[in-house]
């Protein structure tokens, strides 16, 4: 389908010509989309990435444990368990989405998680309450995880429907853009908290700083989020008063097909990202002995080599439509997971750092057409519910969990590599549902 078509096809689904999808789409407008789409994923994976970062040292402050390798598998079960409750909150945000608007949802997404990660950043240690503390944890880390249900999804919808429909492919960097500057962002700032504080303070304070930064990145969102209005084409369904009583039964009865395309594509770039960003710096400073600092900071210039290439990959999905482009991507992550991960064992942590390079290269160019991909797959009635059903359905088969699975992979067969067969079982599932999608943004 031609740019041109599909920009003709919007505007007669939203009942407006190109006069009015010029008026609707106005720059100023557009710019606070992508400034609050973008800021609101930063602080999602900031507050939500910066568990993981931080696992080796919150693992016995909660989970006090003779055995390292099982407190360490407690406090990546709790990280799990974040993303177990997606799908609630995906489907309590998706109703609120479509139901009441996408400005509500996101406001009250950020909000949800921001309070979640900064009351983490409080709470009692074993030491001090004892098992509750675990407890208090858990619950911390379940709040975020429904906030995380409608967060993502919501900035997606939002950014597809606020920009003029011929940039969508390539506008759709702006939001896995803000993801990964949050893991670059927790990241780093983990890494300085490290050089900074002894070994001693960072077990003692020095993990709770950086929940604590949550607390203003949290307000910077909420005055981004507060100055914008809903999307044309809500505004345009309020007027018409064309929304849906029941998303999530519509859904489910109407859009089989999609979310079974959405849960698959889910899998495949949750399985592979997540365990990129999150246990490759477990495995390299846990198991493989590198300097947990030099780890860190070498997490973060990966990341910020990802986003670097993110407005590339977003001018390809445009030139040549996202499905080619998120093939491309998927096929890299298959073809590099199992060299990637040998070479990281060979004790050099450059060639370690390079090889973790090599494998990261192709998140650029999944997330970013898949981020214009996901809400093209829904109709506007349910685009929220849909995606957010089928996102995080597929977040928690695959991604939240691929941390624990790889963990448990490799201490069940002792093999290091095993984590790359997960990589390429859920690339395989994620190329095999791209191929059954016809339609391209």
């Amino acid at each position: 389908m031609s740019a041109t078509h599909r920009s003709a096809t919007s505007g007669a689904e939203s009942g407006a010509g190109p006069e009015a999808e010029s008026a609707a789409y106005d720059p100023r407008t557009v710019r606070r989309a992508m400034l609050a789409g973008s800021l609101g994923t930063l602080i999602e994976y900031y507050d939500f990435s910066v568990y993981g970062y931080l696992a080796v040292v919150i693992a016995p402050q909660f989970f006090p444990s003779a055995n390292p390798a099982a407190s360490l598998l407690a406090t990546l079960a709790v990280f799990a368990t974040g993303l177990v409750v997606r799908p609630v909150g995906g489907v309590f945000f998706g109703w609120l989405g479509d139901r009441w608007g996408r400005r509500k949802a996101l406001v009250s997404s950020v909000l949800c998680m921001g309070v979640a990660s900064s009351a983490t950043g409080l709470l009692p240690t074993y030491s001090q309450i004892g098992v509750a503390a675990a407890v208090l944890l858990l619950l911390a880390r379940l709040v975020q995880g429904i906030s995380t249900g409608g967060e993502s999804v919501g900035a997606y919808t939002y950014i597809y429907e606020s920009v003029p429909p011929r940039r969508r492919a390539f506008l759709g960097a702006v939001t896995p853009i803000g993801s990964n500057l949050g893991f670059m962002f927790a990241a780093a700032t983990a890494g300085v908290i490290s050089a900074l504080a002894t070994k001693d303070q960072m077990s003692d304070w020095g993990w709770r700083l950086p929940f604590l930064m949550a607390v203003p990145l949290t307000l910077f969102c909420l005055w981004a989020r507060l100055r914008i209005e809903d999307t044309p084409e809500f505004e345009e369904a309020a007027r018409r008063a064309d929304i849906p009583a029941a998303p999530i039964r519509e859904v489910l009865s109407t859009h089989r097909a999609a979310l079974l395309q959405s849960i698959g594509l889910s899998m495949a770039q949750g399985g592979a990202i997540f365990l990129g960003l999150t246990y490759i710096g477990i495995h390299l400073s846990n198991d493989l002995g590198y300097d947990a600092t030099h780890v860190l900071w070498l997490s973060a210039g990966v990341v910020l080599v990802t986003v670097l290439l993110m407005v590339p990959a977003g001018w390809l999905a445009a030139r040549f439509g996202s499905r080619r482009i998120l093939l491309c991507g998927l096929l890299g992550f298959l073809v590099t997971a199992y060299p990637a991960m040998m070479l990281m064992g060979r004790h050099s942590l450059a060639l370690a750092g390079a090889a973790y390079l090599v494998f990261m290269l192709s998140s650029a160019f999944v997330q970013v057409p898949a981020a214009s991909l996901w809400p093209h797959l829904f109709e506007r009635r349910v685009r929220y519910t849909g995606m957010a059903i089928g996102y995080n359905v597929g977040t928690v088969l695959a991604g939240g969990t691929a941390p624990y699975i790889a963990t448990f992979l490799v201490q069940r067969t002792g093999n290091e590599l095993s984590p790359a067969f997960f990589v390429m079982v859920v690339c395989v599932i994620g190329i095999g549902s791209l191929l059954t999608v016809r339609k391209d943004v």
